[in-house]
C-alpha cells in the first residue's frame, strides 16, 4: 500500500488516484509501489516527493539497502524515471544516493539550492498569490525583515523593491538562501537565528518599515510581542493556522495595529485547512 494517513490516524489509505498531487508526482506512485513490493518481508517507509527545477526529488525514510544488487536496482529506478534526486534516511539523516546535478527550486525566478525535506508552499499557485500580496502590501518599504524566512520565498519576492533581512532557524535553509542571494547579487542578508528562543527585539526592528512573517502552525507569540512594541508600520502575517493567527493578531490589535486586509488562499484543496495572508497597519 502507498497512500496518505487517514485523518487523525496512522492508518494508510491506499491511493489509486489523486487529483491533488501534480501529475509529475502521482506518476511515480505506481513505479514506487512495484519497487517497494519487490522487497522481502514487511516494511514501513515514509516517502516524500517534491517538484524541483530538475524534476522530482524523492526522499525515502525507513528503507534499508543491502548489497550491490539492491543499490543497482535503486539507481536503475532513478535513471528510468528521470529523478532529480533520491535520498535515503536510515536513521542518520537524508543521504543522497542519486543526484546528477545540484537540485534547486526557483523562488520568484531565483534558483535556490533545495535541501532534502526543506519547507515549500504546497502549490505553486498559492505561493505566487502569497508573494504577490506581500509585494503589494509592502510596496514602497525601503527595508523589510522576513521572519521565519525558510529558503527565501518572500525575501526573493521582495528583494527587487526593498532591502531584505531574511531570518531563519533551519541551518540548511539559511545557507541555501544566503548562497542564492549572493549568486543573484540581490539585496538579501540572511541571518541564522531561532526566533522562538531568540526573537528579534523591538529595538532591532525599528530600522525596518515593513515585516513579513510566515511562522509554523504554532504561530509566533514571542516574536509578535516584540513586533507589537517595535512600531513597525506594516506587518504582513502569513499563516496556515487561523487559530494561532487570531491569537497573535489580537496582540497586534491590542498594541494599536489595525487589520487592513485579509485574504484566504485555498491551497489545501478539498480539506478544511486554509492559508491566510493578512496586512496589519500601525
Amino acid at each position: 500500500m502507498i497512500g496518505f494517513h487517514e485523518s487523525a490516524s496512522h492508518r494508510i489509505v491506499d491511493m489509486r488516484e489523486c487529483h491533488v498531487l501534480r501529475p509529475e508526482l502521482f506518476a511515480l506512485v505506481q513505479p514506487l509501489r512495484r519497487l517497494l513490493a519487490a522487497r522481502r518481508g514487511r516494511m514501513a517507509a515514509d516517502v516524500t516527493l517534491a517538484l524541483t527545477d530538475q524534476g522530482v526529488d524523492c526522499a525515502i525514510k525507513g528503507l534499508d539497502v543491502e548489497g550491490l544488487e539492491q543499490t543497482e536496482a535503486l539507481l536503475d529506478f532513478c535513471r528510468d524515471h528521470h529523478l532529480a534526486r533520491l535520498t535515503l534516511d536510515r536513521g542518520f539523516g537524508a543521504e543522497p544516493l542519486w543526484e546528477p546535478e545540484p537540485v534547486t527550486v526557483s523562488l520568484s525566478g531565483v534558483p535556490v539550492d533545495f535541501p532534502p525535506g526543506a519547507f515549500l508552499q504546497a502549490t505553486g499557485d498559492a505561493e505566487a498569490a502569497l508573494a504577490a500580496a506581500a509585494r503589494e502590501w509592502l510596496g514602497g518599504c525601503a527595508a523589510v525583515a522576513d521572519l521565519f524566512a525558510g529558503l527565501g520565498t518572500f525575501a526573493f519576492a521582495l528583494a527587487g523593491q526593498s532591502r531584505v533581512l531574511a531570518v531563519e532557524a533551519a541551518r540548511d535553509a539559511h545557507l541555501a538562501c544566503r548562497s542564492a542571494a549572493r549568486r543573484a547579487r540581490l539585496p538579501v542578508e540572511a541571518q541564522h537565528r531561532d526566533l522562538f528562543r531568540n526573537p528579534l527585539r523591538a529595538e532591532e526592528l525599528r530600522g525596518f518599515d515593513g515585516v513579513v512573517l510566515d511562522p509554523p502552525r504554532a504561530g509566533a507569540r514571542e516574536q509578535v510581542v516584540q513586533l507589537a512594541e517595535s512600531g513597525v508600520v506594516r506587518i504582513v502575517y502569513i499563516s496556515c493556522n487561523p487559530s494561532s493567527w487570531a491569537r497573535d493578531g489580537r496582540l497586534l490589535a491590542d498594541a494599536g495595529y489595525r487589520l487592513a486586509e485579509l485574504r484566504p488562499v485555498g491551497q489545501f484543496r478539498w480539506s478544511t485547512h486554509v492559508e491566510l495572508a493578512s496586512l496589519f497597519v500601525r
